[in-house]
């Protein structure tokens, strides 16, 4: 079994609906051991969209990186994701922060995800469950990220 987290977000149709709709999904197959709260956060990168609910999800699976990454895939395409432009406006998006310690950069998966470090809207609601948690290529927790985002470091 490995401890993942998980990050969700949504900013069109019944954001809280989405989110709730995914996790319902996702504990099919990952043992939800916490959540965080719910952020409202505005869109990085791309800007003219709708705000984002964003939320991290902590938990235990057996599945291996490949086969959690098509899990969540599937569950995206069940919920009516549609295909739309890089970053831009989505009813759902999952994408796995950590998988254990394992460290990926192929075509189909990096890990942990390369913009962790960046994303405020991951950051925070990822330090309300796991402040402590080192990213195993920086070795920085959470809580240093945060602070070094928030700084501007």
């Amino acid at each position: 079994m490995a401890e993942v987290f998980i990050a969700l977000g949504s900013n069109l149709g019944d954001r809280e609906a989405n989110l709730r709709e995914a996790q319902a999904a996702i504990a099919s197959a990952v043992a939800i051991l916490a959540r965080s709260s719910v952020h409202e956060t505005r869109p990085q990168y791309v800007e003219d969209q709708p705000p984002f609910l964003n939320m991290v999800l902590r938990g235990t699976t057996s599945l291996e990186p490949e086969a959690l990454l098509s899990f969540l895939q599937k569950i995206e395409k069940n919920l009516r994701r549609k295909p739309s432009r890089r970053f831009g406006p989505r009813l759902i998006d999952l994408d796995i922060l950590y998988h254990g310690d394992k460290i990926s950069n192929n075509q189909h998966l990096v890990l942990p995800h390369p913009r962790i470090a960046e994303r405020d809207f991951v950051l925070l609601p990822m330090a309300e469950i796991a402040p402590e948690r080192r990213h195993p290529v920086t070795g920085k927790t959470t809580a240093e990220m945060l602070e070094a985002l928030r700084s501007g470091q």
